[in-house]
């Protein structure tokens, strides 16, 4: 059967876009330690396990770590996060088709909605990108240069990475009245794994945390998800 999450995934990739070898090592990780549910039809992956997050949460404080969520099937709603509701729309068939071969939604970033994707730049370089809810979350930029420092990113333990206030604090500083435990077991693997440290803050890692109201940025991904909105 091998890895379902990397099969899913693989499975449902545009053929611009390899999954980084970081990322299968993180996939595998997930299965070996069974961080894992499975749906009807796909499998949701997370970074530490999913009932006792639940059964130790209060009001003031949980474990865990950051909240992510990996599942193949996300990606069906990229064009629509742009404001294409009809994919069979002939009139912005060539930019629905530009947006399915650069970018691939593979996480959920935050419980409102938000997501994390792969994303080619102008170079074919992969990026991981951040994709606000709009509802709540707006933060739209490149969240990582490479899978690295997005699973170091992960590691530094904020609540949830959609929330670009947070970024400038250590987790825990910025809303002090909702503690969130490190997630140990998942920033040993990191550090060891991969020989680095984990980030003090999220800014060591986000160059330029942009937002979708925000005037032309220097981020790249914000700037070629403006040719396709109308954030300004």
């Amino acid at each position: 059967m091998g890895n379902k999450l990397i099969r899913q995934l693989e499975q449902n990739l545009p053929a611009e876009i390899a999954i980084p070898h970081e990322m299968k090592m993180l996939y595998q990780w997930i299965e070996d330690h069974n961080l894992f549910i499975d749906t009807d039809t796909h499998r949701i992956g997370f970074l530490y396990p999913d009932d006792e997050l639940k059964a130790n949460w209060t009001d003031t404080k949980r474990d865990g770590g950051t909240c992510v969520e990996f599942c193949a099937s996300l990606n069906e709603s990229a064009p629509c996060w742009f404001g294409f509701n009809n994919l069979n729309d002939q009139n912005h068939q060539e930019k629905i088709k530009e947006i399915q071969q650069r970018l691939y939604i593979f996480g959920q970033t935050g419980a409102e909605g938000s997501q994390c994707a792969f994303w080619l730049n102008d170079k074919a370089e992969l990026k991981i990108v951040h994709m606000g809810s709009g509802s709540g979350s707006i933060l739209c930029c490149v969240l990582a240069e490479n899978a690295l420092d997005f699973l170091r990113l992960l590691a530094i333990g904020y609540d949830e990475i959609c929330w670009d206030e947070e970024f400038p604090y250590p987790p825990n500083i910025y809303n002090p009245k909702f503690f969130v435990s490190p997630n140990i077991a998942f920033q040993d693997w990191v550090k060891t794994t991969f020989n680095t440290e984990i980030p003090k803050i999220a800014l060591e890692i986000v160059k330029r945390p942009t937002r979708m109201d925000d005037e032309p940025s220097q981020d790249e991904f914000y700037n070629w998800c403006n040719q396709y909105t109308n954030w300004y």
